[in-house]
């Protein structure tokens, strides 16, 4: 079959309407009527029953009283069928009685000895009498000489208990009729109300679901959430939908990718699926502010938090890994940049004292002045590679101490250093000490006689480091919350955050099965200690590789 014109589609479109809530309007609407036409037509159906069973049990009823009239019998038997004998008289009284059609009495050959028409009188009956006549009630729905009714006859007995005849007693089922027909406006009249009833909770609810929806198309909401779809899975930044029970609803793959989830954490718990630590506490809303910072894993991110009406909330995450990157390689740049200035000052000066004693024909002191400033350098430069081994860990020190210098401080090295150079990652090494002597240059820096004293040691495959400085120290309700995401005392750099040293420090940590803490030092300032579990490689090994490197060469 061909499809029918777009002309066609458009206009059967255009009949039926596209509004969600013009759409559940009219389907509850229909469903409300059918249910009501439903109901009324199953009520009705069995009503017209129910009056014709009412109709003939109450003629068997009147039946059976008058049968059960003793002067009845002895009249039948006593007398002839005539108008106005003592059966017609009686017969007519029942009648009169009870609202009846008719009363019928006759005897065992079927001739009438009562009738509403006096002429029926000694005339046999239109209908079969047999079934009554054998001692059978029976109860009908036929016609007669006076039309159709609801028919009720039993047999007529003496004392004997012998059947001398019978008894009928018709009801009009016209009256039968009006009774159904009277019943009908009441009926409809509940059906209405009914109906009214559900065409207000329909309209009600349409328009609960209009604002809800807001009165879009259902092709709207189709293209809506098509478009989520593409927008949430396409874009570069992730999000994470939560219920107001804190379960996560909604995860694109960026956030899967930045939380180090799987697609099976959309319906669980955020705590259970994060597990405690701050990246949960700022995405339940725990911690509140914008641009909140967070390390998840080896990431660093941005997050801001939006709650919606319903109680729950939506937050984006940001990576900002390599941004706090590069912000450290410009917080080292600077450094190295400060350094630098401090040894041209210095050196700026080393000649001017040189250029005087030159001038003042003092060759003798100021050979001994380069010798001396000359002889200084090289000592401090010895004086931390004899202790640290490593190549990047010494050049580190040796920079921070002309920064130190610079600053007004001493760096130094604490009595028992040495490091081999057998580090794993050297690199997270020097993270790790150029944070702590950057807080401790911070704390330290520009008071009088400031110190800073840096203790590495070997014990076995693990490494000590200690960083103290005699400044004012961290007092001890604050020397937990020092290593949390954003806490700091600092001024913001360009770059735009601070607050991620420490805890940087204690993720390297941490990532090498490690920990990391801050007590008082001797001189009242602070004092980091970082265990390094793992963090050297064992010596055989290392031997080994030396004495199979050697017999390559050979």
């Amino acid at each position: 079959m061909s499809a029918p014109p777009p002309t066609a589609r458009r206009a059967r479109r255009s009949v039926w309407p596209q509004r969600v809530f013009s759409q559940v309007l009219l389907m509850q609407l229909a469903i409300a009527t059918g249910v009501t036409v439903l109901a009324t037509g199953l009520f009705l159906a069995p009503l017209s029953a129910q009056l014709d069973d009412q109709a003939m049990r109450r003629a068997l009823a009147i039946a059976q009283s008058t049968a059960a009239e003793p002067q009845l019998t002895e009249a039948l038997l006593a007398t002839d069928p005539s108008p106005t004998g003592p059966v017609q008289s009686a017969a007519e009284r029942v009648r009169r009685a009870t609202g009846a059609e008719y009363v019928v009495v006759m005897d065992r050959r079927g001739v009438r000895w009562s009738h509403t028409d006096a002429d029926e009188i000694g005339k046999v009956v239109s209908t079969d009498p047999s079934d009554a006549l054998a001692g059978r009630d029976v109860m009908e729905i036929d016609s007669g000489t006076l039309g159709r009714s609801a028919r009720g006859k039993v047999p007529l007995r003496d004392e004997s208990r012998h059947i001398v005849g019978a008894v009928s007693v018709g009801i009009a089922y016209d009256s039968v009729r009006a009774r159904l027909l009277a019943a009908i406006p009441g009926l409809f009249a509940y059906a209405g109300g009914a109906l009214a009833v559900g065409a207000l909770a329909a309209y009600l609810i349409s328009r609960r679901l209009q604002r809800q929806t807001h009165d879009l198309a259902f092709s709207d909401i189709s293209a809506l959430l098509t478009e989520r779809e593409a927008m949430l899975h396409g874009i570069r930044e992730g999000v994470v939908a939560l219920d107001r029970t804190g379960r996560i609803r909604l995860l694109n793959d960026e956030a899967q990718r930045l939380l180090g989830l799987g697609p099976d954490a959309a319906g669980r718990p955020l705590d259970a699926v994060l597990g405690a630590g701050r990246t949960a506490d700022v995405l339940a809303g725990r911690v509140l502010g914008d641009d909140l910072l967070t390390v998840q894993g080896a990431r660093v991110l941005l997050v801001n938090r939006m709650p919606t009406d319903d109680g729950g909330a939506v937050a984006t995450l940001r990576d900002r890994t390599e941004l706090e990157h590069l912000g450290r390689e410009l917080d080292s740049t600077r450094g190295l940049i400060d350094a630098l200035r401090a040894q041209d000052h210095e050196h700026a000066n080393r000649m001017h004292t040189l250029l005087g004693l030159l001038e003042l024909d003092m060759h003798e002191d100021a050979m001994e002045y380069v010798t001396e400033i000359v002889g200084v350098h090289r000592a401090t430069a010895e004086q931390v590679t004899e202790k640290v081994h490593d190549p990047l860990l010494a050049a580190l020190l040796v920079g921070k101490a002309a920064v130190a210098a610079e600053r007004g401080a001493a760096l130094r090295l604490a009595p028992g250093t040495l490091l081999p150079d057998r580090l794993v990652d050297p690199r997270g090494l020097v993270t790790v000490v150029g944070n702590l002597v950057d807080n401790a240059l911070d704390a330290a820096g520009g008071a009088d006689g400031a110190l800073v004293e840096v203790g590495l040691r070997a014990e076995g495959r693990t490494v000590v480091l200690r960083v103290s400085d005699n400044g004012p120290g961290v007092p001890p309700g604050r020397r937990e919350s020092i290593f949390t995401e954003g806490w700091s005392t600092k001024e913001v750099p360009a770059h735009g955050k601070r607050g991620l040293g420490l805890a940087l420090v204690r993720r390297l940590a941490q990532r090498q099965g490690g920990s990391v803490g801050v007590d008082e030092a001797a001189d009242g300032g602070a004092e980091f200690t970082v265990v390094l579990p793992e963090a050297l490689t064992d010596t055989v090994e290392m031997t080994e590789s030396n004495t199979g490197s050697a017999g390559e060469a050979q």
